[in-house]
């Protein structure tokens, strides 16, 4: 698909289908009494267990849609995160052995002032917003969230990017004595942007939903939320941010290249060689409906993929 500028604009969340299968025949095998069994990872407490901490402040945000929002209890308990399981219940189960404090965040690179962040510092970088936000699944199912956190620029204006910067890459937390040591990925998660996608106002670092800090399992104590983009692109649990010149190899996109390009830009035209990405289940919701260009937010993204082809460049 070819985009032109119009004269007046400015998720992880895959599960391929042998790790499905897998997982079903599992369920199959074990029975109830082993599923309960499996709420502890390393015999600790689940991660749905614990008790939500309130953020306040919050300021309303403009860029926040009207659509009915995904009950919490589906948006904390349907999860891809990969580190902590690769069945949808997995992440709730078994991310309560992820501690979050404390926690820091590195950004470096091609920066002037690279610097550390603490989680806490982070807090206060920015007015927190509450963004309601779709999340768009490569498996055709989707969410309506309220995201809370500020605008990832606000972070990288901090360190001052160096003109040679053209991308940013994010690299999440990984510890194989409490996460998964089956090479599903190349661990540790990476994901990146262009630095215009990453400045973009409607990218953002969150750090809680619902008015409630971030649980475990949805990517604590920060993750990156781009709502015109596939779920997987918003990498969770992140402890370094780094700008480069060239593009950054992403864990999809270096795992199966042939299905989850670079940019990853929500586009009903453009299918998963398994399945059709032209419509797309709300989480609830049984009906489908079809599937928005850029998950709606054209209006506010198209011009940054001015000449592309979206077939190709995907």
């Amino acid at each position: 698909m070819l985009i032109k500028r119009p004269d007046d604009i400015a998720a992880s969340e895959i599960t391929p289908r042998a790790l499905f299968e897998d997982r079903r025949r599992f369920l199959l095998k074990a029975g109830a009494g082993v599923i309960a069994g499996a709420a502890l990872w390393n015999g600790l407490p689940r991660a749905a267990d614990a008790a939500p901490m309130k953020l306040s402040p919050l300021q309303a945000s403009p860029f926040s849609i009207s659509e009915e929002q995904t009950p919490y209890k589906a948006v904390t308990g349907y999860n891809n995160y990969y580190e902590f399981g690769t069945g949808k219940e997995d992440p709730a189960m078994n991310a309560g052995v992820l501690q979050t404090r404390p926690w820091t965040v590195r950004v470096e690179g091609l920066v002037g002032k690279p610097r550390t962040f603490d989680i806490d510092e982070l807090l206060k970088l920015a007015p927190l917003e509450e963004r309601i936000y779709r999340l768009r699944c490569v498996e055709a199912w989707s969410m309506v969230v309220p995201w809370v956190g500020f605008p990832l620029a606000a972070l990288l204006k901090q360190v001052d990017p160096l003109g040679s910067a053209k991308y940013v890459e994010f690299v999440t937390h990984y510890d194989p004595k409490i996460m998964t040591r089956r090479q599903i990925l190349d661990w540790p998660y990476t994901e990146g942007l262009r630095l215009d996608e990453a400045m973009h106002p409607l990218t953002i670092l969150a750090l809680g939903l619902y008015g409630e800090v971030l649980p475990n399992q949805n990517g604590a104590p920060v993750r990156l939320v781009v709502p015109w983009k596939y779920g997987f692109k918003s990498a969770k649990s992140i402890v370094a941010i780094r700008l480069h010149e060239t593009q950054p190899a992403t864990a999809w996109n270096k795992s199966a290249p042939q299905e989850y390009g670079f940019y990853s830009n929500v586009n009903p035209e453009v299918d998963h060689p398994r399945w059709s990405q032209a419509t797309e289940r709300r989480i609830g919701d049984f009906r489908k409906r079809p599937t928005l260009m850029f998950n709606g937010y054209a209006e506010q993204v198209a011009s940054l993929y001015q000449g592309m082809d979206l077939r190709r460049q995907f």
